[in-house]
């Protein structure tokens, strides 16, 4: 068996705290939720971390023990540190997967490590998604239909203010009529991306199977390789 995928799920943990709708869908928080089924892989080792913990959670000991992070934030983009988010992108480059979910399209890691705005239109009226899978041989689309619904969702529409992405996986279509690029990966350094649109606080988004089977496949794709910080030492000759 391969060494374990060592995961860092990382959520604001401010939702569930304060609005009863998303406690009675996520009690434990949306962190917890994400945790439990990758919990479920026996090669998969979980910590949590949330916003309100020294250094959010992400100090140098826990990055260091990163090969993928998850990234769940919504409202609180600005509550992240400079400091820390500059610590993840560098992570990133070194090596570290990380996995943006839903509203972290707008958390300051992606943004830092995508070089653009990032930005979209969005709806929040809990209308049908229907995800269809675009590069069907990708593995973050393995054992996946070629598409699957969720019945109740906040909209993402388009212009998505991304750079162009190396793979896209899934685009994703809504009841109002807009399409979304909802599943895109890149390369940043020696490290892996992976944004996946689905998530809002208020649905049972991470309670589906198939949404579940997308985390753990891109978990899978993006864990590191090679562990190369960044630096420019001076290079003895090989030659005399």
């Amino acid at each position: 068996m391969p060494d374990a995928v060592r995961v860092t799920v990382w959520n604001e943990y401010r939702h569930e705290l304060d609005n009863p709708v998303v406690a009675a869908v996520y009690p434990e928080g949306i962190h917890a939720a994400i945790a439990a089924f990758l919990r479920e892989q026996p090669e998969i080792t979980v910590r949590v971390a949330t916003l309100d913990e020294p250094e959010h959670g992400l100090t140098e000991e826990v990055l260091d023990e990163t090969d993928v992070l998850i990234w769940w934030g919504h409202r609180a983009h600005e509550d992240v540190d400079d400091a820390i988010a500059a610590r993840v992108a560098a992570r990133v480059h070194a090596g570290m997967g990380f996995i943006a979910l839903h509203s972290a399209h707008y958390a300051k890691p992606f943004k830092r490590l995508m070089g653009t705005t990032c930005s979209l239109c969005w709806r929040d009226d809990g209308e049908k998604e229907r995800l269809w899978t675009v590069r069907p041989a990708h593995p973050i689309a393995a054992g996946l239909p070629l598409h699957f619904e969720l019945e109740k969702e906040e909209m993402y529409g388009e212009p998505f203010g991304i750079p162009e992405p190396d793979e896209l996986i899934f685009i994703s279509w809504f009841a109002g009529g807009e399409v979304f690029r909802s599943g895109a990966t890149w390369q940043r350094s020696h490290g892996r991306v992976f944004y996946f649109r689905p998530g809002h606080e208020t649905f049972p988004t991470y309670f589906d199977a198939n949404v579940q089977r997308v985390i753990l496949n891109a978990v899978r794709w993006a864990r590191p390789t090679v562990n190369l910080p960044d630096g420019a030492p001076r290079a003895d000759p090989l030659e005399p």
